[in-house]
């Protein structure tokens, strides 16, 4: 059989289609005709597949669910990259996985130009509005909260904070955050977050930001963009795993 794309994209996941195959039956023989990253067009041959039709029929879906998946988040990610073509801006992707894919969607992130944000609680500390919002019933407020959370965790600790507001970016900024989140700003007001910030710490852009607005949004100075979408909302990539006539 041979894996075939049946429309135009980005690769990812053809080491875990292969290994579908392996665990089933290691007389199986798959021979990957691209690598992972690779930009791929319609119609080409990704992989072929060649032994006990057995075991090919029974790995088949698993196989290609893996890889379509996988597949889908590389090629929107990396449309979100080629629309920043040309600015220091680097697209971020987030914990809005599917449970038990995480590590796998986040490696086709990074397939398809991204970059990962935290993989999990323990990698950084992000400060969220509901966090805040609880911390302010106890009477401590924002730069509170980031010192707080700067002198308990170490160095090499990131620490960012999510804002609503040009003062509160500046707050988080001048307290010591590493990277202040720009929750749900229109562009004018990124920019004048991005200038309060003033270099303090790296901004990062979030919320509800499309293929059509990111490069605006990307203009405005920020230096991360994070796109749950790319996780939550990719498309699977049309592949077939189909009979190999010349066999």
């Amino acid at each position: 059989a041979q894996a075939r794309t049946r429309e135009a994209g980005v690769v990812a996941g053809l080491p875990l289609f292969a290994e579908v195959f392996r665990q089933l039956s290691p007389a199986v023989v798959v021979t990957l005709k691209v690598e992972d990253g690779a930009p791929i067009a319609a119609g080409q041959v990704l992989a072929e597949v060649v032994g006990d039709a057995h075991a090919i029929l029974a790995g088949e879906r698993v196989a290609l669910n893996l890889l379509q998946r996988l597949s889908g988040i590389a090629t929107l990610t990396a449309r979100y990259v080629a629309a920043l073509a040309g600015l220091p801006t680097r697209i971020l992707d987030t914990r809005k996985t599917t449970p038990g894919l995480r590590a796998l969607e986040k490696y086709a992130v990074r397939m398809g130009g991204g970059v990962n944000h935290r993989f999990c609680l323990a990698d950084a500390v992000l400060i969220k509005d509901n966090h805040l919002a609880v911390l302010a019933t106890q009477g401590i407020d924002l730069a509170t909260a980031v010192r707080r959370a700067r002198l308990a965790v170490g160095p090499t600790v990131r620490v960012e904070v999510e804002v609503e507001s040009v003062e509160d970016a500046r707050r988080a900024a001048e307290a010591g955050a590493d990277i202040v989140m720009l929750d749900n700003m229109d562009l004018a007001t990124l920019r004048q977050a991005v200038a309060a910030i003033d270099g303090r710490a790296r901004s990062e852009a979030s919320g509800g930001i499309t293929l059509e607005t990111v490069r605006a949004v990307a203009e405005t100075g920020v230096d991360f963009i994070s796109i749950g979408a790319l996780t939550h909302s990719a498309r699977a990539l049309d592949i077939g795993l189909d009979n190999w006539p010349e066999r």
